[in-house]
């Protein structure tokens, strides 16, 4: 299968002062969100990527910009609606500090399974439909440019850590132990018989070593010799 590199938005405004946007509009990136994901694109401009798919939400579509505005040639940008925030409900818009008082707070932390969020969405469901719009993407951009394509999904810090936890093979009770930080880089590969997590939660370091894709096989035994630099 092709190779996907998760990135999540840079900060937002709401980030900035402690706010859970969820699904608002006009929560735009603050400066600090718009040089994270400057650096970001900078970061990606040595991988040919065939597809960026992004959020529908601002601050995810700014950020796939930026990564867009790098590129040598011009890949794919839909949007799709399932890489969308998680709808948080009643909780949209309030304080972190605020939300840390409610009754549902422990349960998010240590059983996210079990979560629905008041007028909102399940944490399960939330899981449920980026994982199949990842793989979704993934084995189309497989099948029309081969299986060393390279593309980049732009989304939200619950919706990359639950893609994460999945191609990690972890229960989403266990999936507030990946952290997921502001335009950070993921890397997965779907592979025939298990995904392949490459890396997680990257802010800095060399990325030219995707520019040919990531070759499938077994995983070597005692860690095998790295990635080669193009």
């Amino acid at each position: 299968m092709a190779t996907v590199i998760l990135v999540r938005h840079g900060r937002s405004i709401a980030n900035a002062t402690g706010l859970l946007a969820g699904r608002a509009v006009g929560v735009s990136l603050d400066q600090f969100g718009r040089d994270q994901a400057a650096h970001t694109g900078d970061r990606l401009a040595a991988v040919p990527l065939v597809a960026v798919v992004s959020s529908p939400l601002e601050r995810c579509q700014q950020t796939a910009q930026h990564i867009l505005d790098r590129q040598a040639g011009t890949p794919y940008a839909p949007v799709d609606p399932d890489l969308t925030e998680c709808d948080y409900g009643q909780w949209q818009g309030r304080t972190l500090t605020d939300l840390a008082t409610e009754d549902l707070w422990p349960l998010v932390q240590s059983q996210p399974s079990a979560v629905v969020f008041p007028d909102g969405e399940s944490m399960a469901a939330m899981q449920a439909r980026s994982v199949a719009a990842i793989r979704r993407h993934d084995a189309a951009l497989e099948a029309e440019h081969g299986p060393e394509a390279v593309w980049a999904a732009v989304s939200h810090g619950d919706i990359i850590k639950s893609i994460l936890a999945d191609a990690l093979g972890m229960h989403l009770d266990l999936f507030q132990r990946i952290n997921v930080g502001p335009a950070s880089v993921s890397i997965v590969r779907y592979g025939a018989g298990r995904p392949s997590v490459h890396a997680t939660n990257t802010d800095a370091g060399d990325l030219s070593w995707l520019s040919k894709g990531i070759h499938s096989g077994d995983a070597p035994v005692g860690g095998g010799a790295g990635h080669k630099t193009p």
